[in-house]
């Protein structure tokens, strides 16, 4: 893709909800904002494997992936997510996530590459910004 391709397009961001968490309003709301705010959206849906979110990346060949957890998970399921990305080549694609999320855990998530952590009570206009800020469309 050239330069001017690039530029021209849509960033496009994945949503996803990695694991059994059944809980996919939060995932749905941020979308919706995401796509109201002029991104490209695709979503998931629920139970998806770590594997089966890297392969989606890969397909809809996003910029960023946003993970939504509520179930506690997210220490073993967002480092999955990073290196199934890996494991594909997709290691520009940008992860994000939010969830019910201790702060404790916030270190660890970035260190394991996670690039930005949402917590509840975050705005939808601060990870608006965020994304507006962190992910570019990939050439």
């Amino acid at each position: 893709m050239s330069d001017a391709t690039a530029a021209a397009r849509k960033v496009r961001i994945l949503v996803a909800k990695p694991g059994l968490d059944g809980h996919d309003r939060g995932a749905k709301v941020v979308a919706r904002a995401l796509r109201d705010a002029g991104f490209e959206v695709i979503y998931t849906g629920l139970h998806q494997t770590p594997e089966m979110i890297a392969n989606a990346a890969v397909q809809e060949d996003v910029d960023g992936v946003g993970l939504s957890i509520m179930s506690g998970a997210h220490n073993t399921l967002f480092p999955a997510v990073i290196d199934a990305l890996t494991a594909k080549g997709a290691n520009d694609v940008i992860v994000f996530g939010g969830g019910i999320i201790p702060e404790g855990d916030l270190e660890r998530l970035r260190s394991a590459g996670v690039k930005g952590v949402f917590t509840p009570g975050t705005t939808l206009e601060s990870i608006i910004e965020w994304v507006k800020t962190n992910i570019v469309a990939r050439a």
